[in-house]
């Protein structure tokens, strides 16, 4: 075990953020965090850090080397790369720290034993010595793994373009993730290109590192997680296996839950109403008046389970467009002089969902761009003359940081049409302070929902969306992409997320090396669908001592026989273990 939260509550003020929350992070650990926007996860995270202090419960560490992969990460200009990495070593970092805090109390002075201070100072200079001895090497190491150049190290990051400050951050990745014993990751994956989040989902699985991950990258969840920790109204629920193993199993419990809920309530009424006909004639049926309200009072109660908030949101249609809606033959784009793709051939036709996906730069907005007729082509390109277009821009430029959402709809739609746009808004869970307050004020997910909630009112038969899912939780994912594969017009998008380019598009484009070729088909029919990753489980050695029957498995067992179980088989052998047929060896 190397951290343990046990019933852990906060609360800010009057408002109970985490009320009963545990989780046990054990070697090799790779867990989900999970829980809509608000939920705690956050706080969760800070608590587990150290840095926020919780109000009841306990937390307990058994290492100190534990790093932490924020979202957004503000680097100062003037700071090398040698210095970014290195202080990224979360030993070398606790280190200092120590250093720093034996000074302060030297300084203070009071009652301390100067003898041991001077002692345990000592040996943290010496650490710290061995350490700047043999960072040199590891640097260099590191560097050649994400291919960035040697000489660049005493570079300052002021100094970096945008692809080479992205290849820092990659190699700040590998040290935290070969220096950790566990690391959290706050949204990993955000604003990576699908080659990058690829590249660190093998340094994940490869370095036997604990991770607990806040993301929602459904795809890159699936691929990782082992368990899911699911944070609710305050409280924690544990599933074991990926992403899609915690939705089927949240469902099936979600069902249960409703079936037990309704016996009881069904059950309660039928005790009620015999309790209530024998009140009025208590003195004749006193004896079972009493016994009914006796069973009454036992009855177990269960409660309802929490409805859903869901985004129900439907996409207008325009006219349909005819049979072909775009084509391109042999169609380049260049910008500044320079070709940035070339060779071009679609065929796009009703009905059909397009993803587009490449590394970053590799021009996917350039594509767009050009078919939206804002920059300059040779080749052939039409677009169908019926087509209405709406576009989604990840900027959000359309937008106008000074109005309300509210005002922002009405200004698209009609300023008479007040109900309709605060029920249009509402589909997108967006009512109150976030309606009526400035959108300067609102995060980047409900700006996102304001922008999707404008493009969607109007009627459009073609849509051209860049990167529709950042910024938005895993639920908005879902109904956004239940409303797109509904859409009877043409999808046309820009994005990283794999999970969205499964679900809703029936052709993608790889752009790649000056080309943007497209492939009937999903991701994962032009990629492969991934094999489901399993993490080697440690197994303990148990002897048989009476013959049984795994029913789980099927599989007889006879006196004698040996068996290792792992903690995840252990449940087809819990009524063995519990009945003594069983005996750890």
């Amino acid at each position: 075990m190397l951290l343990k939260a046990q019933s852990v509550s906060k609360s800010f003020g009057p408002m109970k953020v985490l009320e009963d929350v545990s989780l046990q992070i054990n070697e090799g650990d790779r867990i989900g965090l999970v829980g809509s926007n608000g939920a705690g996860k956050s706080t969760f995270l800070k608590i587990l850090l150290g840095e926020e202090k919780e109000d009841t419960g306990e937390i307990t560490r058994r290492t100190e080397k534990i790093g932490y992969m924020q979202q957004f990460v503000d680097i100062p200009e003037d700071m090398t790369v040698r210095q970014v990495l290195e202080a990224s070593f979360s030993y070398a970092e606790h280190i200092k720290v120590r250093m720093q805090e034996i000074d302060d109390l030297y300084s203070s002075g009071g009652d301390i034993d100067w003898n041991a201070l001077a002692e345990e100072q000592g040996e943290l200079e010496n650490k710290l010595e061995t350490f700047n001895r043999e960072i040199g090497g590891k640097l260099l190491d590191i560097l050649k793994q994400v291919n960035f150049p040697e000489d660049y190290l005493d570079r300052e990051m002021g100094s970096l373009s945008g692809g080479e400050k992205s290849k820092v951050m990659m190699a700040r990745t590998v040290v935290q993730v070969t220096d950790c014993d566990v690391i959290f990751m706050d949204e990993p994956t955000s604003h990576l290109d699908i080659s990058t989040i690829e590249w660190m989902e093998r340094l994940i699985l490869s370095s036997g590192c604990a991770v607990v991950i806040v993301s929602h990258d459904r795809y890159f969840l699936d691929r990782i997680a082992l368990r899911v920790l699911e944070i609710e109204n305050g409280k924690s629920t544990e599933y074991r296996g990926n992403y899609s193993a915690y939705v089927e199993k949240k469902n099936i419990a979600l069902e249960r839950q409703m079936k037990e809920y309704e016996r009881y309530a069904d059950a309660k009424k039928k005790q009620d109403a015999l309790i209530e006909a024998m009140f009025h004639d208590a003195r004749r049926y006193m004896g079972t008046y009493k016994t009914r309200l006796m069973m009454a009072s036992k009855l177990e109660e269960k409660e309802r389970p929490d409805e859903q908030k869901e985004i129900n949101i439907s996409i207008k249609a325009a006219q349909k467009s005819g049979k072909n809606v775009l084509i391109a033959e042999n169609m380049s784009i260049a910008r500044d002089g320079r070709t940035i793709l070339s060779g071009i051939n679609l065929d796009i036709q009703k009905g059909d969902k397009v993803g587009i996906f490449g590394a970053n730069g590799a021009g996917k907005s350039t594509l767009l761009k050009a078919i939206l007729g804002e920059l300059p082509v040779t080749g052939e390109l039409w677009v169908a003359p019926g087509a209405k277009i709406g576009y989604y821009s990840q900027q959000h430029e359309g937008l106008d940081l000074k109005l309300t959402a509210e005002e922002q709809m009405l200004h698209v739609i009609g300023p008479d049409k007040k109900a309709e746009a605060r029920n249009a808004l509402a589909q997108f869970l967006l009512t109150g302070e976030n309606v009526t307050n400035k959108m300067s004020s609102l995060s980047g997910g409900q700006r996102a929902k304001v922008a999707l909630c404008i493009m969607m009112h109007a009627e459009t038969n073609l849509l051209i969306l860049d990167e529709p899912t950042n910024y938005v939780d895993i639920n908005s994912k879902h109904m956004l992409e239940k409303a797109l594969a509904e859409y009877d017009g043409v999808v046309i998008t820009v994005t990283h997320d794999r999970y969205f380019l499964d679900n809703v598009c029936n052709k993608v484009i790889e752009v790649a090396n000056g080309r943007a070729v497209c492939h009937n088909g999903n991701y994962s029919d032009l990629k492969g669908a991934p094999e489901p990753v399993k993490q080697a489980e440690k197994g303990q050695m148990y002897r048989v001592v009476e013959p049984f029957t795994n029913w789980t498995t099927r599989k007889k067992y006879a006196k004698g026989d040996r068996v290792s179980i792992t903690p995840s088989e252990m449940p087809g052998f819990q009524d063995a273990l519990d009945k003594g047929k069983i005996r750890k060896s």
